[in-house]
Parts: C-alpha cells; sequence; structure tokens
C-alpha cells in the first residue's frame, strides 16, 4: 500500500538560515551529470505510464501524478528563469507568489498528458542551458518568492537533483528511493541536515557506516535506523513505513 504524507512534500525545500553556508558544490560536472542521468530515468517512467494513470494521485497529498509533474517542470523554469537573472543581472524570483505557483501547478496538471510532458522537457533542457551558461558566483543568491526565502546559486544543482528523485518516486510507478544512486543518497542525507521535516534527531545506515544528524539533536535525541536510502526517504518527510525504526 502506498503511504501519502502530508504538506512537507508538497511545499518544496525549506532551510534554515544556516543552509547558505554548506558546503555544497556548486554548476559543478558531478552534480549536473546526476541531474540528467535522474531526469533520463524520469523520462523512462513517464513513458511507460498510461495516459489514464496520470490523474491517480501520487504520493504527494492532494496532487496527482499530472500535477508532480507539473511541479517538476514548473520548478525547473523557476530555476532556469532565476539563473538567467543572475547572469543578465536582473534579480529574478522563482515563483510571483507561493499561492501563484500553486495555481500554475493545477492549469498544467490539468492539461493533456503529451504537453505535460513536452513542459516537462523543455524546462529541463531550459534548466540545463542556465545552468551552463551561470555567470555568476556561487554564493550569489535569489528569492524564491518576492521578499522571501533566500536560495544561493551554489545549491541549486543539489536542489534539483533532489526535486527529480524524489518526486519521481513520488509518482509510485515503479520507481523508489531504493534505486536512487548511492551517491546521491548520501547528498540528499546532507541537504536534509538544514530542511527541518523531521525533529532533530540522529541516523544512522544499517547498510554500510554512514551517520548523519537533522539539525542539532542533545545528546538524549533519538536515533533511528535503517537502510540509507530509506533514511533519506524519511528524512524528507514520506513514510517509510518498518524501513526506518528507533535504535
Amino acid at each position: 500500500m502506498v503511504r501519502r504524507q502530508g504538506k512537507p512534500t508538497r511545499q518544496g525545500i525549506t532551510f534554515s538560515p544556516a543552509t547558505d553556508s554548506a558546503g555544497f558544490a556548486g554548476h559543478d560536472g558531478p552534480v549536473t551529470t546526476r541531474i540528467q542521468s535522474a531526469t533520463a530515468r524520469l523520462y523512462a517512467t513517464v513513458a511507460a505510464l498510461p495516459d489514464a494513470d496520470w490523474a491517480a494521485p501520487s504520493i504527494c497529498e492532494g496532487w496527482s501524478r499530472a500535477e508532480v509533474l507539473a511541479h517538476l517542470a514548473l520548478n525547473a523554469e523557476g530555476l532556469a528563469g532565476a539563473l538567467r537573472g543572475l547572469t543578465d543581472g536582473v534579480p529574478t524570483t522563482m515563483y510571483a507568489s507561493n499561492d501563484q505557483r500553486d495555481s500554475d501547478i493545477a492549469e498544467l496538471g490539468a492539461a493533456p498528458p503529451a504537453e505535460i510532458l513536452d513542459r516537462l522537457r523543455s524546462s529541463a533542457d531550459a534548466f540545463d542551458e542556465a545552468l551552463a551558461g551561470l555567470g555568476a558566483p556561487e554564493d550569489a543568491r535569489f528569492e524564491r518568492t518576492p521578499g522571501g526565502q533566500l536560495l544561493r546559486a551554489g545549491v541549486v544543482p543539489l536542489l534539483r537533483l533532489r526535486e527529480v528523485e524524489i518526486h519521481h518516486a513520488d509518482l509510485a510507478a515503479g520507481y523508489t528511493h531504493a534505486d536512487w544512486p548511492e551517491e546521491s543518497v548520501v547528498l540528499f542525507l546532507e541537504l536534509s541536515k538544514h530542511q527541518g521535516m523531521r525533529a532533530d534527531c540522529r541516523l544512522v545506515a544499517t547498510d554500510g557506516d554512514g551517520a548523519w544528524e537533522l539539525g542539532s539533536p542533545a545528546p538524549d535525541a533519538p536515533t533511528y535506523r535503517g537502510p540509507a536510502s530509506a533514511l533519506a526517504w524519511w528524512a524528507s518527510g514520506r513514510d517509510s513505513g518498518d524501513l526506518v525504526a528507533p535504535a
């Protein structure tokens, strides 16, 4: 049975102020190559999805599969626009507002599958081009919405990679967190430290020697154990069933 989570899976990535000091690589080869590979895997899943199945519920509560894919397209368009703004010296937000973002997702999500797929492909191409042509330092920042959260250019590739991989699994169409490459899983767990999707705690992988902290756990904070990919899925606010359990 697919367990569906609430708002944390739909609201996008949020960070504490400490995120901007996280030392993630920016527009580098390894992360951008992973984005392209992850996007190709997403296309393969979508290509095998019958049109009639696009309206089925996704793991994101309140969103159909079509709306998840619409979100991925609009996310890429928003990031591409913001990166072009940094390059051109014209401040550009990802979204006009949170309400407009939600409205645009609902509108595109109601379009025929072929139209959504076209936007998914064209937006991914636009993102790749904007990232490749980025003429701004990695510490350059842009607003997610006017007057809202600031995002650093250097972390954008990792944010996009995470969006593609997590929402691919959200489709509940045969691709799961267990299919994520190991290197990406580690990056997602490192990024999750600042998300605030879970209470402060410690995570320990049962399929390796990895260990991570979410937030700033006190000495008596709980520890959870499970396969690394399940921990990353759980840290994003999703339900990992019995794969993640208190130590």
